[in-house]
């Protein structure tokens, strides 16, 4: 029988969970062309959010095309254009020859290439050494979906996921002014951008100095209440032949600290240790065996931190609020108060903590941050 929870890739139809207030909003302002920046930690998913949108979307309306663009491996502005291009290409088109004579019509001041992968049907365009030179076909390139829907009388809603990673590109500040000069003059299209580090993020849409400042709705995405997963997790095993009680549906997300990825996983882990009806035991057999799973991963986290960011970690995990007070300092020794803006600094780089609104902070990975209190300081447990 077929694990009825879905972790690790896009949750659809029935493992889709809740949402509905997200759903809506997101929707509507596609069918509306507002621009929508969607922020949220790793894993709380934002892809499937997307994905279920422009389903319902694409089955409402056949004159609306969505596409979608992972830009996490475009390390370039030049990537940037190329995978820009293939995904625009391939969501207005449906067959070989009219994927080339697409790129013929749009893209042929810049010498395209188009290849057909061997053994598939997939096919992708690539651009010459002398592309990176030829500053004209960046502005080609960034009008393709207005132009592509003014040709098919369509509407585009264009989605970028992982779009912090504009930052590390060479001169990411006139990349950003490029890009919001062509995207404000679309009349025709709409972009959805969306990526996992709040903080990135928040420098590029949130300040006001920038030229993607008030660029469109920001919809910060929120973990799924407890209630929900109770219900979600309690019908997924009855519609396989299984039960477990509400209490603990609801003890699985509160282990999990209703954290989408984990708590799918753990509902998983515990599904198939029961055979009919679920135990605490077995609850708690699943969860403990994730967290040893998991352990390797975390002790290289932790070899790769200096001392004083474990200490830091630590002192989050056990809801220090006042960093800077003498007595956590020495209990934690975090050394002087100075201290705790760099290590702020370096552990939200390496994703390890947030800074929720009214500077908050929390681990991100709530396994990470069980295992740093039970294990990683209790070893002999």
């Amino acid at each position: 029988m077929e694990a009825p929870f879905v972790y690790g890739r896009i949750a659809d139809d029935l493992n889709f969970t809740d949402r509905k207030n997200e759903v809506a909003l997101l929707t509507q302002n596609f069918k509306n062309l507002i621009n929508t920046v969607i922020i949220s930690p790793r894993r709380w998913g934002k892809t499937s959010l997307v994905n279920k949108c422009a389903k319902l979307l694409s089955e409402e309306n056949k004159n609306t095309l969505v596409c979608q663009v992972d830009i996490f491996n475009c390390r370039t502005e030049e990537q940037f254009y190329t995978a820009y291009a293939n995904a625009l290409m391939r969501v207005s088109t449906s067959a070989w020859e009219e994927f080339v004579a697409g790129v013929k019509k749009y893209l042929s001041r810049m010498a395209p290439t188009v290849s057909l992968s061997e053994g598939s049907q997939s096919y992708e365009l690539s651009f010459g050494i002398g592309f990176k030179d030829n500053r004209l076909s960046y502005d080609e390139i960034l009008d393709l979906p207005q132009q592509i829907a003014k040709d098919k009388g369509k509407k585009i809603i264009v989605c970028i996921d992982e779009f912090q990673n504009i930052n590390e590109y060479e001169d990411s500040l006139a990349f950003q002014r490029k890009l919001r000069a062509h995207w404000q003059t679309h009349t025709s299209v709409c972009y959805c951008l969306y990526g996992s580090k709040r903080h990135m993020l928040l420098s590029i849409f949130n300040d006001y100095s920038m030229p993607f400042y008030k660029f469109g709705d920001i919809l910060f995405l929120q973990k799924i209440e407890r209630k929900d997963w109770v219900v979600f997790i309690s019908q997924r095993f009855a519609d396989t032949g299984k039960q477990i009680s509400d209490e603990l549906s609801g003890m699985i997300a509160d282990r999990m600290k209703n954290h989408p990825y984990y708590t799918q996983q753990l509902s998983q882990q515990t599904w198939l240790r029961t055979s009919k009806d679920c135990s605490e035991a077995i609850v708690n057999e699943a969860f403990n065996s994730l967290i040893g799973q998991l352990s390797l991963l975390f002790t290289n986290i932790i070899d790769s931190l200096t001392s004083r960011q474990i200490s830091f970690l630590i002192a989050v995990a056990d809801g220090v609020v006042n960093f800077s007070s003498k007595d956590i300092l020495k209990h934690y020794q975090l050394g002087t108060s100075a201290n705790i803006k760099n290590l702020k600094k370096a552990t939200l780089e390496k994703d390890l903590i947030d800074i929720l609104p009214g500077n908050t902070i929390e681990i991100q990975d709530p396994a990470f941050e069980y295992w740093l209190k039970n294990v990683y300081q209790n070893p002999a447990r």
